[in-house]
């Protein structure tokens, strides 16, 4: 494991056969000012780096090796040693440090620093439920999705429902339905469905893209609400883009909603994430950050702000372009707010499912029921 001693965090590669010519430090989390060096050095046959504690209580990296092309350089007298010949990247967990956990990219290897405690919930045996899988035809092209709901809940039984974006992953990485479950189980909410909306092709439809936000209020909603008696306006999560595309959706559609829960939304600006303009769908999304920035009292959408909670962690890039966009949005209502000292990543959205989502999930349980969509498209079947 990393040692964590005097105020640093150590970590070490072992690598007695001088397989490596570099190795560096990969995690997504921002270090402070000024950033660490990142750079490994070869301390006999290990690789080594200290670095101080971040400011996070729970850390995900990978170690970033670049194999030796050719032989290893013989040492100079005349002066430093040349450089070896270097090769492609190779990602590689850590492997003193047992501890996994999964992310959208794969595994990364954790460490849990000093104070860091998982949430109570995940030693909460799983509710019993029922999953129902269905692919719904739009105009954005098939959008596949999974209902979740309690065991005995019967589909003629009104109830709340949460729609998740990226919601697979949002269940597999985060436990998404064993949160809302656990809370269920304890008498925190009452009995909620859930459905896990796939993505798709996830960079077209989440980037502010006004047919996916139609396909979602217009057709997916509408046929669930035909598949399932809702007792109120459903609530919309999602995080990243996911996040960005839940706001964007009511910003098309308002009154649809009930609540939105936003974690570490992508809500880019120029002034903000001048390191994100590249993304080929930039422009598009800073210009739905800015619609949202000048939007008037009286338009619908700010008029019509659902329930609103907003989530991010506190050592992400995000976090500058979500406080803004709170800022923005709580001119017209009151919007939640919480963080935890973690990057972006499905284990920070798990540990700020509760309470912030149990808890906007309680509020919008008492909204007026849900209105009837004359534009409904779509059945479940």
């Amino acid at each position: 494991m990393p040692a964590i001693r005097d105020g640093r965090v150590t970590f070490e590669l072992p690598d007695p056969h001088r397989r490596f010519g570099a190795v560096r430090l990969w995690t997504d989390i921002v270090l402070g000012e000024p950033r660490p060096d990142l750079d490994f050095a070869r301390v006999d046959d290990d690789w080594r780096l200290s670095i101080p504690l971040p400011p996070v209580d729970r850390l995900e990296y990978q170690f970033v090796a670049r194999e030796r092309s050719g032989p290893e350089p013989e040492p100079s007298a005349d002066g430093p040693s040349p450089e070896p010949e270097l090769g492609a990247e190779i990602y590689l967990l850590d492997p003193g440090n047992p501890r996994r956990v999964g992310g959208a990219f794969g595994d990364h290897s954790e460490l849990a620093l000093p104070g860091y405690q998982a949430p109570a919930w995940l030693n909460v045996e799983p509710l019993a439920a029922d999953r129902h899988q269905y692919t719904l035809d739009t105009r954005v092209g098939p959008i596949d999705l999974q209902v979740w709901s309690p065991h005995g809940l019967g589909s003629d039984c009104p109830a709340p429902l949460l729609l998740a974006h990226d919601g697979s992953e949002f269940d597999m990485l985060a436990g998404l339905t064993h949160a809302v479950g656990a809370a269920i189980g304890s008498g925190r909410l009452p009995a909620h469905r859930v459905a896990l909306l796939a993505p798709g092709p996830r960079d077209e439809r989440y980037a502010a893209n006004d047919d996916y936000a139609h396909a979602l209020c217009r057709e997916v909603i509408p046929a669930l609400a035909q598949g399932y008696r809702m007792s109120g306006p459903p609530t919309l999560m999602g995080a990243s883009l996911g996040g960005l595309a839940a706001l964007h959706a009511h910003w098309r559609h308002p009154g649809t909603l009930g609540g939105l829960f936003l974690a570490s939304g992508s809500f880019f600006t120029p002034h903000l994430d001048p390191q994100e303009s590249g993304y080929r769908f930039f422009d598009d999304i800073a210009a739905f950050v800015a619609e949202v920035g000048a939007t008037p009292p009286d338009a619908p959408a700010a008029r019509e702000l659902p329930a609103l909670t907003m989530v991010c962690g506190t050592a992400e890039e995000n976090l500058a372009n979500n406080e803004e966009l709170r800022g923005a949005l709580g001119r017209w209502g009151d919007v939640g707010w919480g963080t935890v000292r973690d990057g972006h990543c499905y284990t920070c959205w798990r540990d700020l499912l509760d309470p912030h989502l149990i808890e906007l999930l309680a509020r919008v349980a008492g909204e007026p029921p849900l209105p009837a969509h004359s534009a409904a498209q779509g059945h479940l079947e």
